[in-house]
């Protein structure tokens, strides 16, 4: 069976998608869904950076593993080995529309996700359970079908 990628992408790859990376990897191991990768870049990532402060804190918080995250720019190679991209908001699809297989949060769930970057920590919980919730849509919108299509062939 061939591995599937779902990837996430943000403005700087330090906040929004780096947490629905680690959250879409928790969610797949908990469901014991096989052949799925995830990943996440930045529309603007600055490489050598890292995940933003408050983003680690919300995860560690919900018990969410986060293993060594670096930012990485995205590039049309990445997107054309990307089973789904996932743009955080309907105007970065915008963007990428002729990319192919992009879609927004919206699209999923119907909510875009806010930028955190430089809020409080109430602010990066409500992103990180924003983005639990689009991950869920992620699992039942796009994982699930692709998984039933690959069992009946």
């Amino acid at each position: 069976m061939k591995r599937k990628k779902i990837l996430f992408v943000c403005s700087g790859n330090t906040c929004r998608s780096p947490m629905a990376e680690a959250i879409l990897k928790s969610k797949i191991k908990q469901r014991k869904i096989k052949w799925w990768d995830v990943a996440s870049c930045g529309m603007f990532a600055e490489v050598g950076g890292t995940i933003s402060q408050g983003s680690a804190a919300a995860l560690s918080e919900a018990g969410i593993p986060l293993k060594k995250f670096a930012p990485r720019q995205l590039t049309q190679d990445i997107i054309d080995r990307s089973y789904a991209v996932i743009c955080m908001t309907e105007k970065q699809k915008q963007v990428l529309e002729n990319c192919g297989k992009v879609y927004s949060v919206k699209d999923l769930c119907g909510f875009d996700i806010p930028d955190p970057y430089g809020g409080n920590m109430d602010v990066y919980r409500a992103a990180r359970d924003a983005i639990a919730i689009a991950c869920d849509s992620v699992i039942e919108k796009i994982i699930l079908p692709a998984v039933s299509e690959d069992e009946n062939k």
